[in-house]
């Protein structure tokens, strides 16, 4: 329509419906003025009504005998150019609805509308209450041949869809701009759709599966979810894409899902992670749909961790680090696939955790050594290797790594009180024999220990590092400064180690008759510890000590390292040949059972042997190699002795 014809069409409508100011000013009577312009405004409104369900009445019949495709189309086209005309129509009688129809309205007259909305309700009235369910199957039926491949035209349907949105029009609440938010029209059509949705589906999963395998089947019903996802955004109204998206779940997932478990244990068998993730990625769409994969998870990690402790055999009883990383290459195994085929999800995480506390609590290893508390032992053995310095150390990064790995099978022990207990045993050895492979790495251990089970639990730790590396350190520098205050020398250099009683896990030792040599270092050190501490008593752990000696045997002199009970044995042998073994324990007071341990070492290592030939009880000579000649092993310094103090107060 050119602009000059709408404006004369829009003048006309203007005049006509403000004869009423004509007639007022002419006959001067305001009440027969406002009936007149009621009368005029009546008369317009119902010549407009007319007129529409008149056209509409001759487009009906062309359309009646319309079938499918051919349907669609004469809907749509029509629809459009009714839909394009009744907006002009609306601008033209704008006057008209500005105040006769907005005062019937606002009166509460019913069957008054704006123009627009008249237009709309009479298209709905007279040409879809009889072509509607036609067009309705129309489209259901269009839309079963894109499933089924076809291509087709899909403007087709977005047409009838987008009339049936704006044709649900709520009577109880219009407004002059108003579209129909209750979408009743297309809510009716919803429904058959929906249920046509279901039925297609439900037919097409049962002959796909019947023909071929699950894993075909949830690629393609991935597929299939997918186009329904692109059905909503090319033709359906978005409120429909929840309710569209849940019934196809229902119908291409729930129905299925004792298959999607069974599918779901024999990829975990095999180890096809593509596979966990598409069966993961689509049981997920259902409401606690994973709950049967999350127990299937855990009873698998179980079976394959227990199944894999149980291939280590008694060797894993004896070599801690075989069944820590056992362990852990279970736990990595599957929480690297909870990460790649399940997105990290903690709930199939939290299955991990179960999983792994059942198989590293009761397993191979608890049965052959008929105790639960193997596992934490085992564990602790294993910080011990890692943090004990040797030339297998790991290097700095790959030990803290490392570390954190330990922390993370450590989470899993339930008696983490025998891990303690073993843990605090081995670090003191370290301590005390200063080989620890670094002091970072113990404080980063106990720091990692202190985050997963509070201060407490870690407390003892850091009170025994507290008497090594600050308590001992300082008192050996106040006790070097005071002998050298006095002008006093020691025929050997004397460190003690100042251990707190009740933080540290060594019981009471039997005392020694030190020999003279070393008696003198310790009577000197407690000489000054009294006076600097006179309420604290050091009581002498000598089983706990070491030494450095030098000493002449093999016709040649040797420095080693010993014990101080190794030390006080040898140190006999400068003032005689052979000893007998009854004769060395009166002389150093030292318990028969730990004498014959200490002996055996002694002589394995060949700086004493056994002639058990000249005596019933035997006896233990010197050693220089030839077993001829006098004085075979003679001490002729002790360098150096490191000597465990436990302070009491």
């Amino acid at each position: 329509m050119k602009g000059s014809r709408y404006m004369s069409l829009y003048t006309d409508v203007y005049n006509y419906s403000t004869m009423t100011s004509q007639l007022l000013n002419s006959s001067g009577h305001s009440a027969h003025a406002q009936n007149q312009s009621n009368m005029i405004g009546q008369k317009l409104y119902d010549l407009l009504k007319n007129f529409l369900e008149h056209f509409l009445r001759e487009l009906l019949v062309v359309g009646q005998d319309l079938m499918d495709d051919d349907l669609l189309r004469f809907y749509t086209k029509t629809w459009e150019n009714y839909r394009f005309s009744s907006r002009v129509l609306d601008g033209i009688c704008s006057y008209l609805n500005r105040y006769w129809i907005r005062a019937k309205i606002s009166e509460g007259r019913r069957g008054y509308y704006y123009v627009y909305q008249l237009a709309l309700v009479i298209w709905r009235d007279v040409l879809f209450a009889e072509l509607g369910n036609r067009v309705t199957k129309a489209v259901l039926k269009l839309i079963e041949k894109e499933r089924q491949g076809e291509t087709i035209n899909t403007r087709l349907i977005s047409g009838v869809l987008g009339s049936y949105v704006e044709l649900g029009l709520d009577d109880e609440d219009l407004d002059e701009k108003s579209t129909c938010p209750e979408l009743s029209i297309y809510k009716a059509f919803e429904e058959q759709f929906i249920v046509e949705t279901h039925d297609f589906y439900a037919r097409e999963s049962y002959s796909f599966l019947a023909n071929n395998s699950l894993i075909d089947y949830m690629r393609k019903t991935e597929h299939r979810l997918a186009e329904e996802q692109k059905r909503v955004g090319s033709y359906l109204h978005k409120s429909t894409e929840v309710r569209l998206i849940k019934t196809c779940e229902e119908v291409l997932i729930k129905q299925h899902l004792a298959l999607f478990h069974q599918e779901f244990q024999l990829m975990l068998e095999d180890g096809k992670q593509d596979y966990l993730s598409l069966i993961y990625h689509l049981v997920s769409r259902i409401p606690d749909g994973l709950n049967q994969l999350k127990t299937i998870l855990e009873n698998h990690i179980v079976v394959q961790g227990l199944a894999q402790i149980e291939k280590c055999g008694h060797t894993a009883l004896q070599d801690p680090a075989l069944f820590v990383n056992t362990i852990l290459d279970v736990h990595n195994y599957f929480d690297e696939l909870v990460k790649d085929a399940f997105d990290g999800d903690a709930y199939f995480i939290a299955s991990i955790d179960k999983a792994c506390e059942k198989f590293i609590n009761n397993n191979n290893v608890t049965k052959l050594a008929k105790s639960n508390c193997k596992p934490p032992e085992l564990m602790a053995k294993y910080c011990d290797l890692l943090l004990r310095k040797s030339s297998r150390n790991p290097e700095e990064a790959e030990l803290e790594d490392k570390l954190k790995q330990v922390i993370t099978v450590f989470r899993y022990l339930v008696d983490k009180d025998v891990f303690q207990k073993f843990y605090t045993k081995f670090f003191g050895r370290r301590l005390i024999h200063c080989t620890s492979s670094s002091d970072d790495a113990e404080m980063s251990m106990i720091s990692k220990l202190k985050e997963a089970c509070g201060y407490e639990y870690t407390s003892k730790l850091q009170r025994m590092y507290q008497d090594i590396a600050v308590v001992s350190k300082e008192q050996n520098e106040k006790f070097r400064e005071d002998l050298r205050s006095k002008g006093e020398t020691l025929s050997y250099d004397l460190y003690v180690q100042i251990l707190t009683s009740g933080s540290w896990p060594m019981q009471q030792q039997q005392d020694i008759k030190l020999p003279a040599e070393l008696a003198a270092g310790i009577e000197r050190f407690e000489s000054f510890y009294h006076k600097k501490s006179n309420s604290r008593k050091l009581t002498w752990m000598v089983h706990s000590s070491r030494g450095e000696i030098q000493a002449y045997c093999f016709k040649m002199n040797h420095v080693f390292t010993a014990s101080t009970l190794q030390i006080a044995l040898l140190l006999q042998f400068n003032d005689g040949d052979s000893f007998t073994v009854q004769e060395l324990a009166s002389q150093t007071q030292i318990e028969m059972d730990i004498l014959k341990q200490v002996l055996e070492l002694l002589i394995k290592a060949k700086l004493l042997y056994d002639d058990t030939d000249r005596s019933k009880n035997g006896e233990c000579k010197g050693n220089s190699g030839d077993h001829s000649g006098v004085g075979f092993l003679f001490i002729k310094d002790v360098h150096e002795v490191n000597a465990c103090g436990r302070e009491r107060s």
